[in-house]
């Protein structure tokens, strides 16, 4: 390896603990969920229904949070966003351990989310911009391969520590990486654009031209059945387990890990494919169309873990995703852009759950609300990949105007 690659490994290492630290938190009240609220009191179909409303409250966060991070990013630095959201995020997870009721619980949550919205938009930024465009690809794929094991160990921990104590570690692992943050570097596209003066992180520049923000809405879109997939049909994989007759206790902790392990192996598999193919656009066209056929697909009681698996994998495009979304646009907006995607994308899931309980409202089965849901995500989710436009050969030292 020479010096640097060595150099350059750092980013990449750091952005990818720090992704990893970051999805722990991020899917951890999905698999603490039933006991955590069982602790402050709440029984039956509240365990349900407030486990959707705190969740929905994470994702408000998230989406404010992605503006507001991604904005910073552009005006103060890289750097900056990575070492403020991870101090947020990590201070109110170990807070949560301490809740006594729901309206503590909500305000906490909706803080972690606002801080876990910077983390990642703000380590693809910065990788892709280090890097030389041949290997960017393998670089944000090391990054969410790495980030998204940590649902893996929160799983393993949701299923055998008491969930206060889930929180407490998240928290301890966020804060103990700000250690390694030292040593990082910022981009030197970034800096090379701010001495020129270029306007940076202007939100009314990125919404100025019409192409933009049809650009920046499809890259939303495209990540739909993601988060489709892990709040409705693994969040809620106690509910839909008893719907399918499914006997004994379905474990969200289980549910997490096995899905996770899925997207891990997917994540990888679509980064490495998009290298080989030299196509972003392709690949996430063979991986939305995989998840449209899982949503599709039933399940029997000895397959239901596996089918997690198997959905994982299926959604496990977000490396990807998250890679195109940061070639699209130039380096004035691009970690306004990077880090507000993922967390649109996440917010999402507020009209998703909505859309769900509506179909259910309707009369609609539980399991067929389900899958009607996912069918929509999933071809909204194609059909916008399919009008994308390619981005694995775009050189990104560029800005964006209003010329």
């Amino acid at each position: 390896m020479t010096k640097q690659s060595k150099i350059l490994s750092i980013p990449v290492l750091v952005a990818a603990l720090g992704y990893f630290v970051d999805i722990y938190d991020l899917v951890l009240f999905s698999i603490i969920r039933v006991p955590s609220l069982t602790a402050l009191g709440l029984t039956g179909t509240d365990l349900e229904q407030k486990g959707l409303w705190l969740l929905n409250i994470q994702m408000i966060g998230m989406l404010i949070g992605g503006i507001v991070w991604g904005v910073l990013g552009d005006k103060k630095g890289r750097l900056s966003v990575l070492f403020g959201s991870i101090v947020l995020y990590s201070l109110a997870n170990i807070l949560n351990a301490y809740v006594e009721n729901i309206t503590q619980y909500g305000i906490l949550r909706f803080l972690a989310g606002v801080g876990l919205a910077g983390e990642l938009g703000a380590g693809i930024t910065l990788v892709s911009e280090i890097l030389k465009k041949e290997d960017r690809g393998w670089g944000t794929t090391i990054v969410a391969t790495v980030g998204v094991s940590g649902a893996i160990l929160a799983g393993v921990l949701g299923n055998s520590i008491p969930w206060t104590t889930c929180y407490i570690v998240g928290g301890v692992l966020g804060l103990s990486l700000l250690l390694m943050r030292v040593g990082v570097f910022e981009s030197g596209l970034y800096k090379a654009s701010k001495q020129v003066g270029h306007k940076m992180g202007s939100l009314s520049l990125l919404l100025s031209k019409r192409s933009r923000v049809f650009t920046y809405i499809k890259c939303i879109l495209i990540g739909l059945p993601i988060w489709y997939t892990i709040g409705i049909l693994i969040t809620l994989s106690p509910e839909l387990g008893r719907e399918l007759g499914i006997q004994g206790t379905i474990k969200p902790a289980l549910s997490i890990m096995f899905c996770y392990t899925g997207v891990t192996l997917g994540d990888l598999t679509s980064g490495i494919m998009s290298q080989l193919l030299k196509s972003r656009k392709k690949v996430l066209q063979l991986f939305v169309a995989a998840t449209l056929i899982m949503v599709m697909d039933g399940a029997t009681v000895e397959q239901f873990y596996m089918l997690f698996v198997i959905l994982g994998f299926a959604a496990g495009y977000w490396a990807v995703l998250i890679t195109t979304a940061s070639e699209q646009f130039g380096t004035n907006i691009r970690a306004t852009v990077t880090t507000s995607v993922p967390n649109f994308i996440r917010a999402a899931l507020v009209p998703i759950t909505i859309v769900y309980s509506m179909l259910q409202g309707f009369g609609i089965h539980k399991l067929n609300s389900a899958m009607y849901t996912g069918i929509a995500c999933c071809i909204i989710a194609f059909i916008a990949a399919s009008m994308l436009n390619e981005s694995f050969h775009k050189e990104l030292d560029y800005h964006e105007t209003n010329e």
